[in-house]
């Protein structure tokens, strides 16, 4: 396994959109969460609303999830392992 910070993580997701990975982060209310997820495909709202904050601006990344076809969002401050093209990253 690969040690790697935050920034670093960000940048291989950015640079795989459309690929699979699998990312284990901390949930809000302390639950570990491990998501199968890709990022590049698009939201289209049910309503004409529009999404109320900008996530990056907050270290957030919008994510699909594959297990249960939805969208979820991944904070980058509590991400502590990545799975990506075969290679396993340590968060630091």
């Amino acid at each position: 396994m690969k040690t790697i910070n935050k920034d670093k993580a960000k940048e291989i997701i950015k640079a795989n959109k459309y690929k699979f990975f699998t990312a284990h982060f901390i949930k809000k209310d302390n639950t570990k969460r491990i998501l199968n997820c890709m990022t590049g495909k698009k939201y289209t709202p049910k309503t004409n609303k529009k999404q109320p904050y900008d996530p990056s601006k907050y270290n957030l990344l919008k994510v699909y999830d594959l297990k249960n076809k939805g969208f979820r969002i991944i904070n980058f401050e509590t991400l502590y392992k990545l799975n990506i093209n075969k290679t396993k990253y340590i968060i630091s």
